[in-house]
Parts: C-alpha cells; sequence; structure tokens
C-alpha cells in the first residue's frame, strides 16, 4: 500500500509586501519511483498552481531544483520519496536571493563569483586558430574533467558555515573552480597570481573545514581534497 505523504512548504513572496514567510501544508499518496520533483509537480498542478520552484533537465545535470530537504541540501529531482519519512519538510536554499517560495536566484550569485575569480583560461598569448589543438595526458584531462563536473547547483554553498556568516565567501564552488584552472596548463597565471585571489578569508583560507560541502555535494565531487590541495599551495605562495 502507498503511504500517504504530508508536506510543509516554505511560502513567500519578497515581492508583494503583503507576503508574510510560512508553511502551507499538503498531502500526496506516494507513487511507485516517485521524486520530489512529481510530487512538487502534483501539488503545483492539483493543490497550489502558484507555488514556485524551479527544474529544467529533471536529471541531476542543471542544479536548479536545488533546495533544503528535511533540513539538507540536495537535488529534488534526484530525492527519492521512498528514502524519506512520510513528513517533508521543503525550503529554499539559504545564502541566495529569494526569488519566491522554493526558487531562488542562484544563477546572479554564481555570475557575480564567476567574475570575481576570472573563472576562464588566461593565455600566454593570442590562440593560434589555424594551429591543431595541443594534446593533453589523458590523466590530466580526466582530472580537470572531474573537477568541471560542478553543476553550480549551490547545495555546497548553503550547507557551509563560513558562507552563512560571511557573504564575501566565495565557498566551495568557487574554490572547485580556481583548482579546476590551476590544473589547466593552458592556463599561464601562477600560485602568486591564484593567492591574490583566494588567499585571504572570504577564499580557502576562511573554510572552516566543516566539510559538509564535500559530504553534501550531489554529484560527489572530492571538494575535501581539493580545498586541503589548494590551501597547502597558497600557503606556500603567501611565503614566497
Amino acid at each position: 500500500m502507498s503511504r500517504r505523504l504530508h508536506f510543509s512548504l516554505f511560502r513567500h513572496n519578497p515581492r508583494d509586501p503583503s507576503s508574510v514567510p510560512h508553511q502551507d501544508h499538503f498531502q500526496l499518496d506516494e507513487q511507485p519511483g516517485m521524486t520530489l520533483f512529481i510530487a512538487l509537480n502534483q501539488i503545483r498542478d492539483t493543490q497550489a498552481p502558484d507555488l514556485n520552484f524551479d527544474f529544467v533537465c529533471r536529471a541531476g545535470v542543471c542544479g536548479s531544483c536545488a533546495m533544503i530537504i528535511n533540513g539538507r541540501p540536495g537535488l529534488a529531482c534526484r530525492t527519492q520519496t521512498r528514502d524519506l519519512p512520510d513528513r517533508i519538510a521543503l525550503y529554499p536554499l539559504p545564502v541566495f536571493e529569494l526569488i519566491g517560495d522554493l526558487s531562488v536566484n542562484t544563477g546572479k550569485w554564481m555570475r557575480d563569483l564567476a567574475e570575481r575569480l576570472e573563472t576562464w583560461a588566461h593565455l600566454a598569448g593570442m590562440p593560434d586558430l589555424d594551429r591543431m589543438e595541443e594534446a593533453m595526458d589523458p590523466d590530466l584531462a580526466e582530472a580537470i574533467y572531474e573537477l568541471d563536473r560542478c553543476i553550480e547547483c549551490g547545495c555546497c554553498v548553503a550547507a557551509c558555515g563560513t558562507a552563512r556568516m560571511r557573504p564575501d565567501f566565495m565557498g566551495a564552488v568557487g574554490l572547485n573552480k580556481i583548482a579546476r584552472f590551476r590544473l589547466d596548463p593552458r592556463d599561464a597565471r601562477t600560485d602568486g597570481d591564484y593567492y591574490e585571489v583566494v588567499g585571504d578569508d572570504s577564499g580557502v583560507f576562511g573554510c572552516m573545514s566543516l566539510l559538509a560541502c564535500h559530504d553534501l555535494c550531489p554529484k560527489s565531487l572530492p571538494l575535501q581534497t581539493q580545498i586541503a590541495y589548494l590551501r597547502r599551495n597558497m600557503v606556500k605562495a603567501g611565503v614566497v
């Protein structure tokens, strides 16, 4: 027999002066293979047509549906209701600007971060478009690809104690991006250059090593290893 699921959903429209943050409650019969994405769509279709939440890919690739699920950041499209108790509380991710209900503007935060960190390859000179692309060692290419799997969902930022206390903290997502370009042989920046970007309390030295980012990353990225490795090398760069 299917369970009766009880949902408690955060509701608030920050653009409506009369809107007050509160919880709305809904019930659904659980179906085989039901995800939170499916459940939220059913609630919106049948009970709350004005419910705001985000989704694009429905496959854990875009990161749009990240939210707080029973106190932990996660992706609605990858979370099966069978893995949760029958009472489910959903909140928007903290830190990010609230659009409405469960929807937050992670894109604005990520774009500002990318511009601040200059997360693109800094070439030594103008590329020769007629030249054959240089081969890369397969192991190095795989290591870069591993860090490139970040979907910028914001779960690591929402889980980060430092990000809750320091609005300027770049979080694991920013440090992961720096680690990725530091590996890239096409990037001409030195560790001294990277130190100027992340070598303070808003960067790698602000991390309190609670490592909730590592534990809750939906893509299981090696954030713990990358942050430790980056910190060690930034210490060397700072001493020099």
